[in-house]
């Protein structure tokens, strides 16, 4: 096979393949209730954020919820994934999302009993994270043990779905519901929201994790973080998925100059500001809509360099350009880059990991995803200042596809990774 395409596919679908919701009940269920619970949770994660302002008057304490939900998502990921490698992560699944359910509940209790401490907002959204970093690892290793190999990345386009238009409907709808009815409804609503994925776990079979020299599960033992490091080490190809994204994320993350820039280029107010948020989740919305494509892509280590270096392109470009619909268009193919990099690399990090090893890669996943942004908002805002806005943008998007480059003449196999014999 000369291209990135295998020719012997007769279909040539355009929207998103909907195969895995049609041929596994256990998929659909899950998918279902996860977008319906992910939107509940955006609208909280809104709802909290007003709260804490309305409580304190201060833009830091509000950033503070940022950080009270970034060190316990990092600081469990790993553990979490290593969790999910040792114990049924059906009951796992199940039971961090009823410990987010009853997060949920006792916001809006003490909504109603007018008990506003920002300390309690703080404390619940620490425990959610700990929560999302156990249930996160668990619901994406069962997925590879519920669908065929050939349906992964049409799956992965789903939840990439489910993400983006949670973040894009949530946070409308927080804001709606609090504006409306105030903070006690909308937690209770996210409380409401979690039925849905409460029974999808609970309808699953038991999902304990397998292993390739056919031992029992009461054989395993205790997963280690440790092996999982290890075992990363000695896989380049699952590596180069976490090296490609991390310099998308970190060199080329222009999120945090958005303010700024929204000022500073198009003279324009929070309303711009927000317009350049939306924009790369409208792109990555549509990447993940018009997806059918992707199932034909065997080469899924190339895709992810032509992925992530279209990423770097499109952030290079936006930093040259003054005009407002022209830069939001820019970031709009930078958002439907990331989803498209996004699927295969799930993809590969599923189909080429054995099952006793995907929970502790889901929690390296969820580390790199979780901290690599931050990063790159921390670089980002420096070089701005040393240099501009300008300068930080398109340097950083230029530098993400240079970094790429040279990692992909380090590690010349990746490009050549066909996912119809995937080696890690």
């Amino acid at each position: 096979m000369t291209g990135i395409a295998a020719p012997d596919r007769p279909r040539r679908r355009i929207f998103a393949d909907l195969t895995p919701l049609r041929t596994s009940p256990h998929y659909r269920r899950l998918w279902v209730g996860g977008t319906i619970s992910w939107t509940g949770q955006a609208m909280t994660a809104l709802a909290i954020s007003l709260q804490v302002y309305e409580i304190t008057g201060s833009s830091f304490s509000v950033g503070l919820v940022g950080l009270f939900t970034l060190v316990p998502l990092v600081a469990f990921g790993l553990y979490g994934g290593a969790i999910a490698d040792t114990v049924d992560r059906r009951k796992l699944g199940l039971y961090s999302a009823m410990g987010l359910t009853g997060l949920s509940i006792a916001l809006a209790g003490a909504a109603l009993l007018d008990h506003h401490r920002v300390w309690l907002l703080y404390a619940v959204v620490a425990l959610q994270a700990v929560c999302g970093a156990l249930n996160g690892p668990a619901r994406s290793a069962m997925i590879p043990r519920l669908l065929p190999r050939e349906q992964l990345p049409a799956a992965n386009a789903l939840n990439s779905v489910t993400m983006t238009s949670g973040v894009m409907v949530g946070p409308a709808l927080g804001g709606l519901v609090v504006g409306w009815w105030g903070y006690q409804v909308a937690y209770l609503i996210d409380a409401v929201t979690f039925t849905a994925a409460l029974y999808a776990m609970w309808r699953l079979p038991s999902m304990k994790p397998e292993r390739d020299d056919g031992s029992a599960p009461g054989e395993r033992g205790r997963a280690s973080v440790l092996d999982g490091l290890r075992f990363l080490g000695t896989r380049p190809n699952i590596r180069m998925t976490f090296f490609s994204d991390m310099a998308a994320m970190v060199l080329a993350h222009p999120k945090a100059l958005f303010p700024a820039i929204a000022v500073l280029w198009y003279g324009g107010d929070a309303k711009t500001a927000g317009l350049l948020v939306a924009a790369p989740a409208i792109g990555a919305l549509l990447g993940g809509l018009f997806s059918g494509w992707q199932g034909r892509i065997r080469r899924h280590g190339l895709a992810i360099l032509l992925s992530v270096a279209a990423w770097g392109l499109a952030i290079a470009v936006f930093g040259l350009t003054r005009n407002l619909w022209l830069g939001l268009f820019f970031l709009a193919v930078a958002g439907f880059a990331d989803t498209t990099s996004m699927v295969f690399r799930s993809t590969m990090m599923q189909a080429a990991t054995p099952d006793e090893m995907r929970g502790r890669l889901q929690g390296v996943f969820i580390v790199v995803v979780a901290g690599g942004p931050r990063l790159g908002d921390f670089l980002a805002g420096t070089v701005a200042d040393l240099t501009s806005p300008g300068v930080a943008i398109t340097g950083g998007g230029l530098a993400c596809v240079l970094v790429l480059a040279l990692l992909a003449l380090r590690w010349r196999g990746f490009a050549r990774y066909d996912a119809r014999s995937p080696q890690a």
